[in-house]
């Protein structure tokens, strides 16, 4: 079952539209853009330093935002 590439939410196939179609954001894709966005999110893996420098990056703006 595939995954939303904006929010992670389930996508269900919809027969009819042949389109998939998120259950948490409203996500419309068809099958080929679904595995277009997939071979490029693919490809800008990020490595552990990344991830934990973004981390912190979003946890100090979520912070800041939370004292005003």
């Amino acid at each position: 079952m595939p995954y939303c590439p904006e929010c992670g939410g389930v996508m269900r196939y919809i027969s009819l539209t042949k389109q998939y179609v998120c259950e948490s954001c409203g996500l419309t894709l068809s099958p080929q853009e679904l595995i277009e966005i997939r071979e490029r999110m693919k490809d800008h893996v990020l490595s552990e330093e990344e991830k934990k420098r973004y981390h912190k990056e979003y946890l100090k703006w979520w912070l800041s935002k939370k004292k005003q």
